[in-house]
């Protein structure tokens, strides 16, 4: 009786184990399909096809040589338009009757229309010409233009990221310690340093190791985090991956899987502009989960 206890015992051990590993399965490919479906998206990161920063002054833009904002590609026009950079903000003005859009509905009919404005780090004038659509972004002191082809190559030739085995020893509890100061420094690939709200420090263990790493409050529903570990540079993307995290509960409590540790946009496109990881944020740890390296960026 007693050995008939300890099977069924044990079988229903096994069955928990492999409903719950399971269940992560599951889960982490679920968030891989949205993570997939957004990158294609007309806002993702797998159609960009030039950042062209701009100089104060009149900025012309097009196919032909010797443009300062330069894109070539047979079905852009040689001279489309100008960006005008003055002050604080930005305007655009128009070189020929080419039909050019903003959010693919009003024709921009003016000659002169402003789309940017100081204040803002992206503008909300999203401008289009056919397959094309770009949009002024600010970084710190730099102004420029991000430019996409909604029918790029990396974009329809996409298939997928490599991603390590999906594993429940990946899936770590964690404590996140408040932080002793308000703000993280982060510097990006530009080499520009900014601060960023400091969420505090996040606590973890693996193999009776105890890692820390300090996280961002984005404002969102979870925290953020951009890391390296020793995989960097080998199976993973180089500059480091980023990861999510729930927001603790009032002890401070959350976990961290790195199943779902994503790369930056740079893995995908040279024309993105991604933060880069801290050195506090650099461990000493080999974590075989999550997105594997990408492309040649």
């Amino acid at each position: 009786m007693k050995k008939a206890a300890f099977i069924l015992f044990a079988i229903t051990i096994t069955f928990n184990t492999f409903a719950q590993s399971k269940a992560l399965t599951d889960s982490v490919n679920n968030w891989y399909k949205k993570r997939n479906y957004y990158l294609k998206k007309e806002d993702g990161w797998l159609n960009l096809e030039g950042l062209f920063w701009l100089h104060k002054g009149v900025n012309t833009f097009g196919s032909a040589a010797g443009t300062d904002c330069h894109y070539q590609h047979p079905m852009f026009p040689e001279q489309l338009g100008s960006f005008v950079y003055e002050g604080d903000s930005v305007v655009w003005k128009n070189a020929t009757a080419n039909t050019i859009t903003i959010h693919k509905k009003a024709t921009l009919k003016e000659e002169a229309y402003k789309v940017f404005s100081a204040g803002a780090s992206y503008s909300d004038k999203v401008m289009d010409y056919g397959q094309f659509s770009w949009v002024i972004i600010k970084r710190e002191d730099k102004v420029g233009v991000r430019f996409r082809n909604l029918k790029a190559n990396t974009l329809l030739n996409f298939k997928g990221i490599e991603r390590f085995p999906v594993s429940d020893k990946w899936k770590l509890k964690a404590r996140l310690v408040p932080p002793a100061q308000d703000f993280l420094m982060i510097t990006n690939v530009l080499g520009q340093t900014t601060a960023s709200k400091n969420a505090g420090t996040l606590h973890f263990q693996k193999e009776g190791i105890e890692y820390t790493l300090d996280v961002i409050d984005e404002g969102g529903p979870t925290l953020f985090i951009v890391f390296a570990d020793q995989t960097s540079g080998i199976s993973t993307y180089g500059a480091g991956r980023f990861i999510d995290v729930p927001k603790p509960d009032k002890d401070g409590n959350t976990e961290i899987d790195f199943n779902i540790a994503y790369n930056p946009p740079c893995a995908f496109t040279a024309f993105a502009t991604c933060p880069l990881p801290p050195k506090q944020n650099r461990l000493v740890l080999k974590i075989e989960a999550g997105e594997k390296n990408y492309g040649h960026h």
